[in-house]
Formats: structure tokens, sequence, C-alpha cells
């Protein structure tokens, strides 16, 4: 395992896994659903899928890049599966969707076990928060496209995401 670092603003901070890249199997994972049930990655996911991993909603470039995926996603008559990970309590994540219209994405938590965290390389060790990264996953479950920022600050290219979902 590779150690790598990311930017959280000013703070350089240790990322733990390794990224992956495309071609490789997207890995499985457990979750936490806003009803803090369980949700098991390959057995309940509609592929393909757009994971959009954010650190955490409550800040505006997470709300951001969650409002742009959604309204692509609208713009495309609801055709991308797209699922938004953060280790924020699913109160917080129910609380989003019903203040920022987002019902037609899924939501998930990953703070119990943090099993997407590290099995996707996007863990922040000391703020166990997930590193802002977009990954388009065919039926396959093959990663077609993956992109790890190195800087949360930033947003990802939503468009080239778009695209990248639009060819599977």
């Amino acid at each position: 395992m590779a150690d790598r670092k990311v930017k959280f603003g000013t703070l350089e901070l240790n990322v733990s896994g390794d990224k992956l890249k495309v071609g490789d199997k997207a890995m499985d994972f457990n979750a936490t659903n806003l009803d803090l049930s369980n949700f098991n990655f390959y057995k309940d996911a509609k592929f393909p899928v757009i994971l959009s991993v954010v650190p955490s909603l409550d800040t505006s470039v997470c709300e951001l890049q969650t409002f742009l995926l959604n309204k692509a996603n609208k713009e495309n008559d609801y055709r991308f599966n797209i699922i938004t990970i953060s280790n924020d309590l699913p109160f917080a994540q129910e609380r989003f969707i019903k203040e920022k219209d987002s019902k037609e994405m899924t939501f998930l938590s990953d703070y119990i076990k943090r099993e997407f965290g590290n099995n996707y390389g996007v863990l922040i060790e000391e703020l166990k928060l997930l590193n802002r990264a977009i990954f388009i996953i065919d039926e396959d479950k093959t990663i077609r496209y993956v992109e790890y920022l190195d800087q949360n600050t930033n947003l990802p290219d939503i468009d080239k995401a778009i695209k990248a979902a639009k060819e599977l």
C-alpha cells in the first residue's frame, strides 16, 4: 500500500489504500442506508453506477458536486444510477436530500465500517472523512472512469464523468 497525501484546504493529510484505476474490478463493500440498514454494493446497487465520493454534504463544494450530478441526471432523463457516499451520518444525509431535492440519488454512509473508504483508497486517516473522487462502474462491475482529487476544495470534472457514463 502506497503512502498518499491529499490536501484539505491548507492541511496535508494521509489517505489509506491504493488508488484504483480504469479496468480494475470495482470492489464490493457494505455501507449504511438512510434507514440505518446495510447496503451491499454488489447486491443492492443498480449497475452501471456513478459513485460520487464527498467528504461532507455540509460543505459548499460537496453540495455543488452533488447538485451538478443531480442536474446532469435530470437533463438525461434520470438515466444514471448515482450513489453519493460520505461519512456523514444518515440523518444529515436525509436532511440534505429534503433541503436540496436530491431524492433521485442514493445516499450511503461509510461512517461505521469504513469499508468503502479503505477498499477504494479514499479514507483520509486523520479526519476519518472520504477524499473527493468519482467512479463510473459498468454492468460487469469494472471501473470505466475514475478521478481522485488531490485537493478536497476542488471539484471533480463533472462533464468528463457524465461523458464517460453516457458511453456505457
